[in-house]
């Protein structure tokens, strides 16, 4: 019997204009798909002129430049049906997509989906529930009191994972998905006994506990934004009407 962390997954990464979810746009994308651990991986990438300019901060952390995705990025309508329409196709292969801090990822790409498609997730989904594997909660849930930063460049040094070009979306997903299977290894006496389908479940549930315990913890350093609870993507704001 194949466990799933040793069959076929895909993993989706984004670069973006910042780091605001509900107002950045996606600058790179890419969907990595391998159909069992230690097979040649199936890579999709794209490049999107975003039609707002990308801030110089943005740029030193994944390369880049305004310039660059003026010149040679496409228009970001065509790229989020594309990709739209690749996540679907994997959702309804029954493919675990890897997302790493999902709830930005996906949320920003639903609010693409809304902006340049009239769209949104769940209508490119209707016929394909989602499944999501995040390593970031995973891990943070299967080893609770490890203390260190677990954000992608720690997970993969714990689990001797190779990054090759931090924030690449590329390199980025094909990461996220070698620490999902590495987690699922070293955790398999509790990861084996579940399906994708519960794993999604209770990442819910974990995700939520884990943003009340950071709630508590700024909560004692003063004022800071508060983690959003919800996983994995966060619903729509609501319009404020005007007064």
């Amino acid at each position: 019997m194949t466990h799933w962390y040793e069959g076929p997954l895909a993993a989706f990464d984004i670069a973006t204009t910042g780091t605001d979810a509900e107002e950045d746009r996606i600058v790179s994308a890419a969907l990595v798909v391998q159909d069992i651990s230690g097979a040649r991986a199936r890579v999709t990438r794209w490049l999107v002129n975003p039609g707002v300019p990308v801030p110089v901060e943005a740029t030193e952390l994944h390369g880049l430049t305004d310039a660059l995705v003026q010149r040679s990025g496409r228009w970001p309508a065509p790229v989020i049906e594309e990709a739209g329409r690749a996540l679907a196709e994997q959702c309804a292969a029954g493919r675990p997509l890897v997302v790493m801090n999902a709830p930005f990822c996906l949320t920003v790409l639903d609010r693409e989906m809304g902006r340049h498609r009239n769209s949104s997730m769940a209508r490119y989904l209707e016929n394909a529930p989602l499944c999501v594997l995040d390593p970031g909660v995973l891990d943070r849930h299967l080893d609770p009191v490890r203390k260190g930063r677990r954000q992608l460049v720690d997970l993969c040094s714990l689990y001797g994972v190779v990054l090759d070009g931090e924030h690449d979306p590329v390199a980025d997903a094909v990461a996220a998905l070698e620490v999902v299977r590495s987690v699922g290894r070293r955790f398999a006496t509790t990861t084996q006994q579940l399906t994708v389908a519960q794993l999604h479940a209770r990442q819910a549930v974990w995700h939520a506990a884990q943003a009340r315990g950071q709630q508590e913890w700024f909560a004692r350093g003063g004022p800071r934004a508060a983690p959003d609870p919800a996983w994995p993507l966060r619903p729509q704001i609501p319009a404020v009407a005007p007064a």
